[in-house]
């Protein structure tokens, strides 16, 4: 049986925050990646089965799954600390991150 394999994707606002960060992080942020696109149901969810986190020590790493899409799309990085305002900050902005991964879908699909 072949499985569905998913394209991950960041935000430009999860690429800003991620830059901060040293190489280890953004390794363990690559392999992150790579399970999702196995697996994009790996991590915790928050109340909808699409909006999900994964751990990294006192980091969450938040993103969202397009199945229409066939594609994961990263969104934001927090502290434990920050969880809830963040999660509530990307809950007010779903339309918006949808329009986002749509044109970076239609690119990718166009080269």
């Amino acid at each position: 049986m072949v499985t569905k394999r998913y394209k991950v994707y960041h935000s430009e606002s999860f690429n800003q925050v991620l830059d901060k960060f040293d190489n280890q992080f953004k390794g363990r942020v690559d392999k992150i990646e790579d399970q999702l696109v196995e697996n994009p149901y790996a991590g915790d969810p928050l109340n909808v089965k699409w909006f999900r986190e994964k751990r990294m020590d006192k980091y969450r790493v938040y993103y969202l799954i397009y199945e229409d899409l066939n594609s994961v799309f990263m969104v934001a990085i927090s502290e434990k600390k920050d969880q809830q305002k963040v999660i509530n900050t990307i809950r007010l902005l779903f339309d918006f991150f949808k329009e986002e991964i749509e044109k970076l879908v239609d690119e990718n699909d166009s080269i």
